[in-house]
């Protein structure tokens, strides 16, 4: 089912996001959707935030790096927020303030965006990306983009790493990417003696 198909005649639901999600990006973009998704859930623990905007951001929020939605020169983020708010948003029959959150949330999720988050939700999808960038899952993630290179997905691990490991604010996510960082390290030590240093 092509995105065409929704968005000509009638509102969008969740489910409909949902569906999209999965046809315009794959298993593993997917995948990557419903860990932010249970980590939010996690790392939110006794927060009050607009539990249906995050979702629908959390399904949005890399939509501009899906083939069809992609610009050249334009950063992911900004294009998924673009795609959201030309494309999705107005036919979901949202409240404005939670397109305002969504708009923000979508925004702000990437890893290389220093920018201060104003609402909750923001945050709460900021750390949990962060987090699903870490750790033996962090690891896999940077070989399954490939090339089948293991130096440069390390070089990929270790650069993220340092960009992402001082960023935490929310006290389990905190607790949670101390645990991954220390899996990661572990990781790594383990391929370095087990390639003989010729990664």
């Amino acid at each position: 089912m092509m995105i065409a198909e929704f968005v000509q005649e009638r509102d969008l639901t969740l489910a409909d996001v949902m569906e999209m999600t999965r046809v315009e990006g794959d298993a593993w973009k997917l995948s990557h959707v419903r860990r932010v998704l249970q980590l939010i859930e996690l790392i939110g623990e006794g927060m009050v935030y607009d539990h249906t905007a995050v979702t629908i951001a959390t399904y949005l929020h890399d939509w501009g790096a899906y083939p069809r939605f992609q610009q050249p020169g334009v950063e992911h983020a900004l294009r998924s927020r673009q795609v959201a708010e030309t494309l999705i948003l107005p036919r979901m029959g949202l409240p404005d303030t939670a397109v305002a959150i969504i708009l923000e949330t979508i925004a702000y999720h990437d890893y290389r965006d220093f920018r201060p988050v104003q609402s909750t939700e923001a945050l709460l999808l900021r750390e949990a990306d962060f987090l699903d960038f870490l750790g033996i899952i962090g690891l896999v993630r940077e070989y399954g983009r490939g090339p089948k290179e293991i130096e440069s997905a390390c070089r990929a691990v270790l650069k993220r790493r340092e960009l992402i490991q001082d960023r935490f604010t929310l006290p389990i996510a905190r607790q949670m990417a101390a645990t991954r960082l220390a899996r990661l390290e572990q990781c790594l030590a383990w391929l370095q003696e087990e390639s003989f240093d010729f990664v």
